[in-house]
Order: structure tokens, then sequence, then C-alpha cells
């Protein structure tokens, strides 16, 4: 697998990315599968770009996976992403646009995740992945944020309820399917 082909990957890189600490490429064991939890790649951009740190930088993933299975790279594997509390610097982080909870994250009444991942993106993911396990030595294990980052918010309709922080993928993730197409290991938090 080492000489295989990348798949077709846009560069965007975020204007802060320089900023972000680096790190090699044998310091990467870890995947994690997110969903962005927004309507569309554009407004996973511009939360992306949004600097949310005295370092300058911002919450993002490495890759983003549109429903229609294109790939765009906003942070290089070389620069370690605010993308999953406690597991960034060892990680990379891939995020599928899919609108999750959007925009009623917090509320108790709305934490269904109702939106199938199209065949176009979950191809488009396992290609990633196949290629990324071909490339980096350390890349062993594949986790979803949601068991990684088991933390409660107070929902907002109620505050004597709490709600995961974070449930993406989500239930309609199809994890057999990217298991079985990739030689990573779950990692559960």
């Amino acid at each position: 697998m080492p000489d295989r082909a990348p798949p077709a990957i846009e560069a965007q890189p975020l204007p802060y990315q320089d900023r972000l600490l680096p790190r090699t490429h044998d310091e990467i064991d870890l995947v994690v599968i997110h969903c962005t939890e927004l309507p569309d790649l554009a407004m996973a951009r511009a939360y992306g770009e949004r600097v949310l740190y005295e370092s300058g930088t911002g919450n993002s993933g490495h890759y983003y996976i549109d429903r229609d299975g294109r790939i765009v790279q906003y942070v290089a594997l070389d620069r370690v992403a605010h993308q999953v509390s406690g597991f960034n610097p060892r990680s990379i982080g891939i995020e599928l646009v899919n609108t999750g909870r959007y925009p009623h994250w917090w509320d108790s009444r709305h934490q269904a995740m109702d939106e199938p991942y199209p065949d176009a993106q979950i191809a488009a993911l396992i290609d990633l992945l196949q290629y990324l396990c071909g490339t980096l030595p350390a890349l062993a294990h594949i986790a979803g944020h949601e068991w990684l980052d088991t933390r409660e918010e107070v929902a907002s309709d109620d505050p004597e309820r709490r709600v995961p922080r974070k449930r993406d993928p989500g239930p309609l993730f199809p994890w057999p399917r990217v298991l079985a197409a990739v030689p990573l290991q779950e990692l559960r938090g």
C-alpha cells in the first residue's frame, strides 16, 4: 500500500495553519471520525476559520469530506489540529459534512442524529483511510468523536437536564463497513 496514489484531495489550508503545533508523521497513531453538525462545507469552513485561542488558532479537523465525496484538507498532517480534547497530538481529525443536531446542539428535544451518510461520502472516507494507513507508519487506531469526548452540557431547554457534548459521527455512521475496509482497531475513551 505505500506506493498507492492518494485520493483526490483539495488543499485549502486554514489561515492559522502555521501557528498550530508541529509534529512528525510517526507520532500519529489515531484517526478520529467526526461529523460537522453543520448544514454544509462552507459553514464548516467558516467555523474552522474562527480564532478561539491566544495562539491565534481555532477548532478544525484535518480533512473534510462533503456529501458528494469531495475531500478537502484544511490542516496539514504535520500540524496538530484542535479537534478532540485530550487526543490532538496523536490524531488526525476527519470531518464528514452532516447536519447532526444543527442548530439545536444542546436542546434535549433535538438530540437525534438522523441524516444518513451518502455512499459517495463513505467511499471517499474509506479511500482516504486506506491511503493514510499505507503512508503513516504508526497509524493503528480509529475512534468516533463521541467515544473519546463523553462530557455533557446543560441542556439549553431545561437546566435540570444534561445532553452529550459530542454525538458524532452518530448512530447512522456505518462502522461495520468502514472497519471491514481498513486495518485499524477501535479505540474507545
